[in-house]
């Protein structure tokens, strides 16, 4: 946790205070050979990171802290303490996005900062100001491949989060749409059903990379058939990933949607979290949720606005193309700050660290006698 260490003079003060002449009385009752020593120094020109790897070794000794193998979409990575301190700032604090954005132009322009990072993140041309959730953002996704194609057929691959696909099932349970999920294959894609499903019918084809398995794969020919049809391709990413693989724009994929807790947010039993979602500009008018933008006053002075406003709720009202009206702008102000604290090659080298950590588990796991890898493929992160 953040602290500010006391002065000498503090301290002398309130030993003064508890009877006690110096700091070592305090622990006299912890046994010698569990003590490191009040000389002990830490090397000049070690990163936050390192001193903090440090201690935790130390603090090891007590075997109380469990190292989280859980995956599935949510991960207990690093987080540099300036991301808490920044986002802990009385005028950032709020989770809400102003609706006199003229009053607030440093909420506004950090909002788009962080539109403008996700979208060179995952190679696309526009991104709103965040959703509540990856599930609530893939969601919107398909609303969204909905109303553009006006076609009623959805396809999606079982390799997806089932969490996601618990809550598109959810969503879309009282609409009369044509949802199907398909079976993966050895723990990818089914490409050749997919590829016989595909048709002018079709709205929406939903694929995850890498997916819930870890798998990697490169979609960019299930994207070229999609388009062919007429049907609009949606990936859900993990967006540390990013930092080494083939991004979704690359592939030729229309909207991306994807987790950003990775992005410098704690676990937090849960939550809150951060929907990511980005599109094409000719879809842009199609994309729920707020959308910060750059301009000019009458006087030639650079301003932040809330722009397109009349696709929302609280213009249109039934009219609107979705219900969101608000969104995670603290959470979007965390990820920020961690992806401007890293930079491109420092986040790079976090994405490299994560698949190198990923394979030496997994080869070591794969020594012990009777373990094996369920899937023969390239993965990212976790495995099976």
């Amino acid at each position: 946790m953040p602290f500010i260490p006391h002065t000498d003079e503090q301290q002398k003060a309130m030993l003064k205070e508890i009877g006690l002449s110096d700091m070592e009385q305090l622990f006299q009752d912890i046994p010698p050979e569990l003590r490191t020593s009040p000389d002990s120094t830490i090397e000049a020109g070690k990163s936050e990171h390192e001193v903090r790897r440090l201690f935790q070794q130390l603090s090891c000794r007590n075997a109380v802290e469990k190292t989280c193998f859980l995956g599935g979409g949510f991960y207990d990575h690093f987080i540099p303490a300036a991301v808490d301190t920044i986002i802990s700032r009385s005028e950032f604090y709020t989770a809400y996005t102003p609706y006199q954005p003229e009053l607030s132009q440093g909420t506004l322009q950090a909002i788009f900062e962080y539109q403008t990072a996700i979208c060179r993140l995952t190679g696309m041309e526009a991104a709103n100001a965040s959703l509540y959730d990856g599930g609530t953002a893939l969601f919107e996704a398909l609303s969204m491949a909905l109303n553009i194609t006006d076609k009623t057929k959805v396809l999606v691959d079982e390799a997806v989060n089932p969490v996601y696909r618990k809550m598109l099932r959810s969503y879309t349970a009282n609409l009369e749409i044509d949802y199907k999920e398909i079976p993966a294959v050895d723990g990818m894609v089914n490409r050749d059903q997919i590829l016989a499903e595909l048709n002018d019918q079709t709205a929406a084809l939903i694929l995850q990379n890498p997916n819930f398995f870890g798998i990697v794969d490169d979609f960019t020919d299930l994207v070229e058939k999609a388009h062919s049809v007429g049907a609009i391709s949606i990936c859900s990413i993990y967006p540390f990933a990013l930092g080494l693989l083939k991004t979704p724009g690359e592939m030729g994929f229309d909207i991306v949607t994807g987790e950003g807790q990775s992005l410098g947010l704690p676990l937090s039993f849960g939550g809150p979290y951060l929907g990511v979602i980005a599109t094409l500009k000719k879809h842009v008018r199609k994309m729920p949720g707020r959308i910060a933008g750059m301009t000019r006053d009458t006087e030639g002075r650079r301003g932040f606005v809330l722009t397109l406003q009349a696709r929302e709720q609280h213009i249109r009202r039934e009219k609107a193309i979705s219900n969101i009206c608000s969104n995670q702008a603290l959470c979007a102000l965390g990820a920020l700050v961690y992806l401007t604290l890293l930079g491109k090659y420092g986040f790079t080298e976090a994405a490299e660290t994560a698949a190198q950590n990923a394979e030496y588990a997994y080869r070591k796991l794969t020594e012990i006698p009777g373990v094996t890898g369920k899937f023969n493929a390239p993965f990212y992160n976790e495995f099976v």
